[in-house]
């Protein structure tokens, strides 16, 4: 079933997951085991993360060093298609850019096709490590539109192979991410409604933030959508706070605020089960309040965490 059917068809405010692969060498037992307490809660769909290559340099004889390219977390499509095996919950995979020809995007899609998983999440991707700035594989997509673009196009049969004769369309839903604080890259907040509503208007049919921690930027971030005509549903993304170093590494990697009243509240916890707690405790609210707003859907970014995601959602649902 499609993301934009479930949001359609729902009576009251849904839930979903967002899950990590485990890293390379783990078994697929460590996803079942984050995602059976969660399974009580009846989610509508869960998202699967994409990770794309890392680069290593191992020291080889004679003191060269070799470029090695690694996956930490390989596994995206297998586990999406395990998790609809299992659970019978629909999956959906983040699709990006990086790392992809347009033909190995085509090929990936694909292969989701024939695995009956109808949704993707379409996403530009953040650039490797080694890569001060985002750089687009040769003959790949430098932005998430033209993915968007290209899903789309395969939706109405068109392929790259132009002689292929009555090609089968496929049938994806696409999802995409939106960012009530602005993406880091670009230059202002009106700059970056632009870019989200050519992705909508390409065919995006919902949009996923990124987290956040003060609704009154969300609330302003879907109101700020309306006015430039984007109307499909938006989906706040919630991940609770669990250690006192996320509150560095939250701001550093995701380029968020964190309201002073948290700061403060984390600051003063004695140890990190304290900070649990705390972090429970403001996603039960920031939760309760999105839903008083009218939010479609709440996503919970559990990270491989299911404890706390467990406790804000049985508080809730």
């Amino acid at each position: 079933m499609k993301v934009i059917e479930h949001l359609n068809q729902a009576k009251k405010p849904l839930i979903s997951f967002e899950i990590l692969p485990p890293l390379k060498g783990k078994s697929i037992q460590s996803i079942y085991d984050s995602i059976d307490p969660l399974m009580e809660f009846k989610p509508s769909f869960i998202n699967v993360t994409y990770h794309r290559e890392e680069f290593v340099y191992k020291k080889r004889e004679k003191g060269y060093l070799e470029k090695i390219s690694i996956k930490k977390r390989p596994g995206t499509v297998g586990i999406c298609a395990a998790i609809m095996n299992k659970y019978q919950v629909d999956a959906i995979p983040h699709i990006i850019c990086g790392g992809f020809t347009k033909e190995e995007t085509e090929n990936a899609l694909i292969d989701l096709n024939f695995l009956g998983i109808d949704n993707v999440l379409a996403l530009r991707g953040d650039p490797i490590k080694t890569e001060t700035n985002f750089v687009p594989e040769e003959g790949g997509h430098a932005y998430a539109v033209d993915l968007v673009k290209q899903i789309v196009g395969l939706n109405k049969g068109e392929y790259f192979d132009e002689d292929l004769l009555n090609a089968t369309p496929t049938d994806f839903c696409i999802g995409v991410a939106g960012y009530p604080e602005k993406h880091f890259e670009s230059p202002s907040f009106k700059n970056d409604l632009k870019h989200l509503k050519q992705k909508v208007d390409a065919g995006a049919e919902y949009i996923t933030t990124q987290l956040f921690y003060d609704n009154e930027k969300f609330k302003s971030f879907v109101i700020a959508c309306r006015e430039a005509g984007i109307n499909v549903p938006i989906i706040p993304g919630l991940k609770p706070i669990s250690n006192k170093n996320q509150l560095l590494s939250l701001s550093k990697f995701f380029h968020i605020d964190i309201p002073d009243d948290l700061v403060e509240a984390i600051e003063a916890c004695k140890n990190d089960n304290a900070v649990r707690q705390v972090g429970i405790e403001w996603a039960i609210e920031q939760s309760k309040d999105l839903i008083d707003f009218g939010v479609p859907c709440i996503h919970y970014y559990t990270m491989g965490k299911s404890i706390s995601t467990r406790e804000i959602v049985k508080a809730i649902y």
